[in-house]
């Protein structure tokens, strides 16, 4: 299932020139350099628990995207800036009345406080380590909706988190962006995958369903914990897709932003539906 040729061509010289100084595991290229089995928990991190999984469980909803390291490189050339592409923090705004108006594709990052979410964004953006994104060890510090743009392409929006130390008016923020904006192409709802769903998680969730737009869960915190509590989490949230949402993509996605695990396999997710990266491989979204 998650066979692939993971040995790429050299990259273009000046691909490689725009990525210099970057963390070594920014880059797919490194990452394929990597023994076989190794490499595949990077790409595809549902190869780390598809082998603690009983036989009677069915793998297709944990690969439906599924794309090929091909996919992936071109999906990460759009995550580093050059001239002609320019990757930067564009605005913040307090109420969506002060969003700005921009008319490409746009995707969001919600989640609990303290659930790394602006960690994810960072290690998404990591080929471009100059874009300043806010990382803080305090609950809470993201009170307001960040707007980052991705050339022309796509933007990013680092949502406030819900939960302790949320901004008191987290609903009147997040609810009319998430019901009127009209770009706005997928919402990537974040649960830490070392705890499972929270209360207030499952809160959110209805608020994603209520909204009728599509949806994503990420897992992230996937390098904490054991692997039987991380898949237990897991289980479970595949469960609570299956059960109880009729938006929601089925597939969770596995990521650690310390680690790097799926972080390639994100952006080409976030490419692909906002309509950049048109896949070789087939695949539901």
């Amino acid at each position: 299932m998650f066979s692939h040729h993971l040995r790429l061509r050299a990259l273009p010289e000046v691909w490689t020139f725009a990525c210099m100084n970057v963390h070594k595991l920014a880059s797919l290229q490194n990452v394929t350099s990597l023994p076989q089995k190794k490499a595949q928990s990077f790409l595809y991190p549902f190869s780390n628990m598809e082998p603690y999984l009983d036989r009677s469980v069915d793998r297709s909803d944990f690969c439906l995207f599924h794309p090929s390291v091909e996919d992936m490189l071109r999906a990460e050339k759009l995550f580093c800036s050059t001239p002609s592409h320019r990757i930067d923090y564009y605005t913040s705004a307090e109420r969506m009345d002060h969003a700005p108006d921009i008319k490409q594709p746009e995707v969001c990052f919600i989640g609990r406080s303290n659930v790394g979410k602006s960690s994810l964004i960072k290690a998404l953006f990591s080929l471009t380590p100059e874009v300043e994104v806010r990382v803080s060890k305090t609950p809470g510090h993201t009170k307001k909706m960040n707007f980052f743009r991705v050339g022309r392409s796509f933007t990013i929006v680092d949502m406030p988190g819900y939960g302790h130390r949320a901004p008191k008016d987290f609903v009147d923020i997040v609810e009319p962006y998430l019901f009127t904006r009209t770009n706005l192409v997928r919402t990537f709802l974040l649960v830490d995958g070392s705890v499972g769903l929270q209360p207030a998680d499952h809160i959110a969730l209805e608020m994603c369903e209520e909204t009728g737009r599509p949806y994503v869960i990420v897992l992230t915190k996937m390098d904490k914990g054991g692997t039987r509590t991380l898949l237990q989490n897991l289980l479970s949230v595949h469960n609570v897709i299956k059960s109880e949402t009729t938006s929601c993509f089925p597939q969770p996605f596995l990521v650690s932003s310390l680690n790097f695990w799926g972080i390639y396999l994100l952006r080409c997710f976030v490419a692909h539906i906002t309509g950049k990266v048109q896949l070789t491989n087939t695949a539901q979204s």
